[in-house]
């Protein structure tokens, strides 16, 4: 008996990991819908519902995955000591700071559990010296969209790199406009981080000058946040800065590409020729096809646009058992695109469309449209109606396109 109910838990314990990671990809997926998203999330939160009736012998479990070091192996056990609010959750800090890469799983626990569990704790983390902590502290409010206040003003002075960076991505997610001047003293900061982070809520807070010219200074240079830059920048510009925001990318690393994603974040009309012109190209066909629909709201599905790859076209990991390279191709989720089809759309909707105009997903960018587009979106585009929102009204909290769907159900329907 004891047995059989083991290797229950063990396998809550193998799929919450599993599912952990599978909803890592998901929140910023091109292919999520708000109910397959929900349905991810149900099914996680069953697996820990498992463990946690289970009580000390799901914890032991979870606990024991904890030896394999990775983010994906902390979150499930993370979750039950914060619910359990005694010195467990000091104890798997401990290890974290050992396993540096596991830390991911532990933010993110504290941003899946209810507010319920986390009011001392997280007023404990905002006090503590420890740098770490602090860190955690404005994470889990930024992450539950709840002001801390002034403490938020002090860390953004702090003398540590990381509670700084961790600040200043909060004063934006948070819509603190107050915050705006210590956003501006970050955009000299020798530290290429700080100055990322500062221009980007200085930018979602209302700064379309030197915030905006810095946000774009990013765009242009290959690295971890170029794509979030870029797409920050030229939803924020006008056309004609973003048009030749595009046209500065010059010859670097992927320029062509970033190209084509950027004419889907600017969003002009202008553009779909061009595009259909790139779906010929199999290496960049899904990406200008998804560019496509950004712009013009084409239903890939409803109006039978995808085709099948192309018969000598391969790509994903391969079978040499020497290859250590095991990721998945980055438009794997995307649909191939039937060009004759799609021209053949815009022949029939071209009318409907304006060069000079911004569009978004097929309409002119509104309040209304984008608090449609996050309740029936994907993912990508969800990310995408959350900024427009900030932009559209500055010191507006950022949507939280990340959080546990029941939580952004809840939030959408005090949008109405």
């Amino acid at each position: 008996m004891l047995e059989n109910l083991n290797e229950v838990l063990e396998e809550h314990v193998e799929e919450a990991s599993f599912l952990w990671l599978q909803r890592t990809h998901a929140v910023s997926a091109p292919n999520y819908s708000p109910q397959q998203f929900t349905d991810l999330d149900e099914r996680l939160a069953a697996h820990i519902d498992g463990l946690r009736v289970a009580g000390n012998e799901g914890w032991k479990l979870a606990e024991a995955a904890l030896d394999n070091e990775g983010p994906e192996d902390f979150f499930p056990a993370a979750v039950l000591a914060i619910e359990a609010q005694d010195a467990r959750f000091d104890t798997l800090l401990e290890r974290t700071k050992r396993a540096p890469e596991a830390l991911p799983g532990l933010i993110s626990a504290l941003g899946w559990v209810s507010s319920q569990f986390l009011g001392g704790r997280v007023k404990a983390l905002l006090e503590d010296a420890m740098l770490l902590k602090q860190k955690l502290g404005i994470a889990t409010c930024a992450l539950h969209r709840k002001d801390p206040g002034q403490v938020l003003d002090r860390y953004l002075k702090s003398p540590a790199d990381s509670v700084r960076i961790r600040a200043l991505r909060a004063a934006g997610e948070l819509g603190r406009k107050d915050l705006l001047p210590q956003c501006h003293t970050a955009l000299i900061d020798a530290k290429p981080e700080v100055r990322f982070w500062g221009a980007w809520s200085a930018v979602l807070l209302g700064d379309r000058t030197k915030a905006l010219e810095t946000l774009g200074g990013f765009a242009l240079k290959s690295g971890q946040r170029q794509t979030r830059a870029l797409q920050l920048a030229l939803h924020a510009m006008d056309l004609k800065a973003g048009h030749n925001l595009l046209l500065q990318l010059g010859d670097i690393p992927d320029a062509p590409r970033l190209r084509i994603i950027g004419s889907g974040f600017i969003g002009d009309p202008r553009y779909v020729p061009w595009l259909i012109e790139q779906m010929e190209q199999p290496a960049h066909a899904r990406v200008a096809a998804e560019a496509f629909v950004n712009i013009t709201g084409a239903d890939f599905n409803l109006d039978q646009l995808e085709t099948l790859p192309p018969d000598e076209f391969e790509e994903g990991p391969s079978e040499d058992p020497d290859d250590e390279n095991v990721e998945l191709p980055e438009d794997i989720a995307l649909p191939w695109p039937n060009t004759e089809r799609i021209q053949q759309w815009w022949t029939d909707h071209q009318s409907q469309f304006q060069s000079g105009a911004r569009c978004f997903l097929g309409q002119p960018v509104t309040r209304e449209h984008c608090i449609h587009v996050l309740k029936e979106g994907y993912q990508r585009q969800r990310i995408a109606a959350a900024l427009y929102l900030c932009l559209l009204d500055p010191g507006t909290q950022l949507f939280p396109t990340s959080a546990p769907a029941w939580r952004q159900l809840r939030g959408l329907a005090t949008m109405d």
